[in-house]
């Protein structure tokens, strides 16, 4: 997935991400390589520029928590930025249990009892683990519901449903870098980065920044092909009992267009649980009565 020096790796991308002018310090004009210079990155951390260039070669290892806090702050890393950088730079800061594989029973109860809003389960590498019938009906029209990224990046139909694919996109790599973060050596997410980066140039691009930013919640904005516009909110829920794993829940503002157009989404869900052919031919006539 990357070369054995991952904090070189990330320093360098990070660097490349900001103007001088963002950090105080005068623009020269046109640079060889975008962003920071090293010896830049080192005066603004307080520390020597021969020490910054062997850490980030790779050939000072044990950076200290002082250290890493300074070149943080220079670098204008936000919390999950940080987070990431020490995770990199101090072994034992970065040790994490193992990634769940699998949902739990429980879990996909829970999920079908809530049957008025899409909800699925996701794990370390943005499988798919486990959804109920409104969010299956929701991403119905990919041409496989098991990972997000695969999803996003690999099937032409995610560039309709997205309202907007490139901040959707953008998010969804980030969100997988927090978690190789947590998960380093986790197979699952090097096998899923090893085929985009293989079959999707555009998410070789967005990897390569080293952007990290943990899922929380989101505006949404989705075109769904029978039911249409959809502006939802997205909260998502990290499950103690099953590391790497988080219950992903949409919903919509009451009386809004797209709270009718969940409604309508859950009468599509509940008829194809009955018979799936009735339900894409009654789709039209069910669009036209929700949204009177």
């Amino acid at each position: 997935m990357d070369s054995e020096n991952k904090l070189g790796e990330y320093l360098r991308a990070r660097r490349a991400l900001i103007r001088p002018q963002d950090v105080g310090l005068p623009d020269d004009g046109p640079r060889r390589v975008p962003g920071l210079r090293r010896d830049e990155v080192a005066l603004l951390a307080g520390v020597s520029t021969d020490y910054y260039i062997r850490l980030e070669q790779g050939r000072e290892r044990h950076p200290s928590d002082q250290v890493l806090r300074s070149i943080a702050g220079a670098l204008r890393l936000d919390d999950a930025a940080a987070v990431h950088l020490f995770r990199l730079g101090l072994p034992v800061f970065g040790a994490r249990a193992a990634a769940a594989p699998t949902a739990a029973p429980e879990l996909a109860r829970l999920m079908d009892g809530m049957p008025d809003v899409p909800a699925f389960l996701v794990g370390a590498a943005q499988d798919i683990l486990g959804a109920n019938a409104m969010a299956r009906e929701l991403y119905g029209g990919f041409a496989r519901y098991d990972n997000l990224l695969r999803m996003i990046f690999l099937d032409p139909y995610a560039k309709s449903f997205y309202g907007d694919w490139d901040a959707a996109s953008r998010l969804a790599v980030s969100n997988l870098r927090a978690s190789s973060s947590q998960f380093p050596a986790d197979e699952r997410i090097e096998r899923v980065v090893g085929e985009l980066t293989l079959h999707s140039p555009a998410f070789s691009n967005l990897w390569a920044r080293y952007e990290v930013r943990p899922r929380t919640r989101e505006k949404k904005h989705f075109v769904h092909p029978r039911v249409g516009e959809l502006r939802l909110h997205f909260e998502t829920f990290a499950v103690t009992s099953a590391p790497g794993q988080h219950l992903s829940v949409y919903s919509a503002e009451p009386g809004s267009a797209s709270h009718d157009g969940l409604v309508l989404l859950r009468r599509l869900a509940e008829q194809a649980a009955v018979d799936p052919e009735d339900a894409d031919e009654d789709a039209t006539s069910e669009k036209g009565d929700t949204r009177s």
